[in-house]
């Protein structure tokens, strides 16, 4: 098959409206998933449906111009009698009643055999924020799902140790999670445009699995990222709709649960999990998603400016707010109210600072079960027993949907209301390493990186890359806004934060970093030193740190 081929049979069997599928990049083994039939989905799936999604991104860009003149979000007025009635969502397979500890990470075969053997209830199989969408990494992680749901995945590794999934009962539920609407999938082109990659994953996904899924009633399942309003739930309860239609699946069949990680979408929970009510599990705090879009959403003003990432934790008021806030919608629908990631790996070669980690993760998770979630997440196997161990304790039964949390009164300000604290010179050069890291390894094809004891991902980099431009800008931002004499912010030490700050950081770092060769994507870190440079100054917040990244990307 050429590097660009036309999908177009040697019959007049054509896909779609009648215009053949192109593929413009090759991967070892695509024949088999990308078959006449399976594109044929695709395309179907693109023509129904782009127009929509192309409407809906038009529209967040609309709502940001507002965001940007002043406007600060808040709940609906058109949508009051959706929050005020009384309903609930449909009743939860069996496989999704507990989910008391869940497992993320990317596709590939080792990592998804891990997972899947963890001994977590779920494990999230992450196309998104922990995959570089690399077009070999993409197809790989599509034929280790399809093995993973056969029950034949192995994976032997360099050192000739052999991988293999233990028994199907005692695995982990497996649920995906593709990308977001905002992202194209360019290697897909129907009718000459690039697909969605939201729609390329979940399709493509479905079309392989579901007919083995479904009758372990283990859905097919997903969960869906980045949303920010009902009517892109409700685009994705059409797609999932027409999907089960189109593989004979019974309406209600495929289940979802929604990240809630951006500042809109928490305006809208009730409204979402209204739109997705047949097929909907649960609403999840994306916390490191949350923080990014709060910054990216209130940029324009000034003071809403939050410290440094390390002083911004589930305490702060605007977080616990929007926690305390799913708890109370989840339970009051009947769905489940899903923890956050916990990001500590193990500190293996030096056990005080291990004790510190995992003091912090269990303090974590205790606020979580203590404040009525049903379930969290954690991003190493290791992590799991202490997990588990809290919400054992403090959640005997499946969930805590009984948990109505009816004390709970959030109101608009609360959910705006940023943390307090400070931006010190580690601060401010731990983003600038963050980010210059994850963004190397994520152009050399890697999508989770370990830095300093963290697993870092495209969410934990966005943070670090949206600071970063709004603590720069500020003062511009503030004289837009119309503040009189604005001053640069100040870090804590009293320099201020300005381009010449950014310039010594980012020239430094390559001495910081030592021998590059220790280091995934090593290789591209000058480039990626050139990307924050150039993002850091450009006037408009770029929305995606992935969106330019992706054009650089095989």
């Amino acid at each position: 098959m050429s590097s660009a081929v036309a999908l177009k049979q040697d019959s007049d069997q054509t896909l779609g409206s009648g215009e053949a599928v192109q593929l413009t990049a090759t991967a070892p083994g695509q024949q088999d998933l990308l078959t006449p039939a399976a594109l044929e989905l695709l395309a179907d799936l693109h023509q129904r449906f782009e127009p929509a999604r192309q409407a809906r991104l038009a529209a967040r860009r609309q709502r940001q111009v507002r965001f940007d003149a002043g406007e600060l979000p808040d709940f609906r007025a058109d949508t009051r009698a959706i929050r005020e009635a009384d309903w609930t969502v449909a009743s939860l397979p069996a496989a999704l009643l507990d989910r008391r500890v869940e497992i993320t990470g990317p596709v590939d075969p080792k990592m998804v055999i891990n997972a899947l053997n963890s001994g977590a209830n779920c494990f999230m199989a992450d196309f998104e924020d922990s995959t570089s969408p690399t077009w070999a990494n993409l197809i790989a992680g599509q034929q280790a799902m399809r093995a993973a749901v056969a029950g034949t995945l192995e994976h032997l590794a360099g050192n000739g140790k052999r991988y293999a999934l233990k028994p199907f009962a005692e695995q982990a539920v497996l649920l995906v999670r593709p990308r977001g609407w905002h992202l194209d999938e360019k290697h897909v082109l129907v009718d000459g445009q690039p697909m969605s990659a939201s729609l390329f994953d979940a399709g493509l996904f479905a079309f392989h699995n579901a007919a083995a899924l479904a009758p372990k009633d283990r859905g097919p399942y997903f969960y869906l990222p980045k949303l920010e309003c009902m009517e892109e739930a409700a685009l994705w309860n059409d797609v999932f709709g027409h999907v089960e239609r189109a593989l004979g699946l019974p309406i209600g069949q495929i289940k979802v649960t929604v990240l809630i990680e951006t500042l809109p979408a928490a305006f809208e929970m009730d409204e979402i999990l209204h739109a997705l009510r047949g097929r909907i599990a649960g609403l999840n705090c994306g916390r490191w998603d949350y923080i990014f879009s709060y910054i990216k959403t209130l940029r324009a003003h000034p003071d809403r400016v939050l410290p440094e990432r390390g002083q911004v934790g589930m305490t702060a008021p605007f977080l616990r707010a929007y926690s305390e806030l799913l708890i109370q919608t989840c339970h009051r629908r009947g769905a489940h109210a899903m923890g956050g990631m916990a990001a500590q790996i193990p500190i293996n070669n030096d056990p005080a600072a291990n004790d510190v980690a995992l003091a912090k993760v269990r303090a974590d998770k205790l606020r979580e079960v203590t404040a009525g979630h049903d379930g969290t997440w954690v991003a190493h196997p290791a992590l799991i027993p202490l997990a588990r161990e809290v919400f054992d304790e403090r959640m005997p039964g499946p969930h805590q949907q009984h948990v109505a949390r009816t004390d709970v009164c959030v109101g608009r300000d609360d959910l705006l209301k940023p943390a307090v604290g400070t931006v010190t010179r580690a601060g401010f050069d731990g983003n600038v390493e963050v980010c210059v890291r994850y963004l190397a390894a994520w152009l050399d094809g890697g999508g989770c990186v370990p830095i300093h004891w963290l697993m870092e991902d495209a969410a934990t980099a966005e943070i670090a890359r949206a600071q970063l431009w709004q603590w720069l800008h500020h003062e511009r931002l503030a004289r837009a806004a119309g503040h009189a004499d604005p001053e640069p912010l100040h870090l804590d030490d009293g320099t201020p934060i300005d381009f010449p700050l950014l310039d010594r950081a980012l020239i430094g770092l390559p001495a910081r970093l030592g021998d590059r060769r220790m280091l995934p994507g090593g290789s591209r870190i000058n480039e990626a030193i050139g990307m924050l440079d150039r993002l850091s100054h450009a006037d408009t917040l770029e929305d995606f740190l992935t969106i330019p990244a992706y054009r650089r990307l095989d």
